[in-house]
């Protein structure tokens, strides 16, 4: 089961074919290969990067963690 990086909810939903929506956090998900993306979703539905808060060996041991 997958948990969000973030908040470690495991209310994740899929919404496109690598892309994913946390409903504890409201943040969305991109996973491309290794490489995962983090995204808040602004009140007029652009997205904005969160990638430098989750940049780093703590950021990637959670998407070690991620099972999809």
């Amino acid at each position: 089961m997958m948990k969000c990086p973030n908040c470690s909810s495991k209310d994740i939903g899929k919404i496109g074919s690598h892309q994913f929506y946390c409903w504890g956090c409201f943040i969305e998900l991109t996973v491309n290969g290794e490489k995962m993306s983090v995204y808040q979703v602004e009140e007029d539905g652009t997205l904005s990067s969160l990638d430098d808060l989750f940049f780093g060996e703590e950021a990637q041991q959670d998407f070690n963690q991620l099972q999809l």
